[in-house]
């Protein structure tokens, strides 16, 4: 889970009390790499701006590090699929990557990229 912010940016600053104070995130969290990435450490790969470049943008990566842009907060702005402005957001997304990217059906998926 890669999250992508500024440290001026007025809307990553409104997230992160909302992100820390989440019981459920903290849960969570455990199945996962968290990977926070400030100001200057944003990725210049476009797998990592999938729609545009706006901040802040939440992404989940499978365990190979590939972005899954099919992992979008379902229940936001559909013109900005990776920008969530509250825990229980973050928390749905969190729950589809780890159906999605862990486990068998990860593996089940992937079974064609073995040899």
């Amino acid at each position: 889970m890669v999250i992508i912010h500024k440290s001026w940016c007025g809307a990553c600053k409104a997230l992160k009390p909302k992100f820390a104070e989440s019981k459920e995130i903290s849960e969570l969290a455990h199945n996962f790499v968290m990977v926070n990435l400030e100001d200057e450490e944003e990725p210049k790969d476009e797998a990592f701006s999938p729609d545009g470049g706006y901040i802040p943008r939440i992404l989940f990566l499978d365990p190979s590090g590939k972005v899954h842009p099919e992992i979008t907060n379902k229940n936001g702005n559909p013109n900005y699929k990776y920008f969530y402005s509250n825990a229980d957001q973050v928390v749905s997304g969190m729950k589809e990557a780890q159906e999605l990217l862990t486990g068998d059906a990860f593996r089940q998926s992937h079974a064609a990229d073995e040899l």
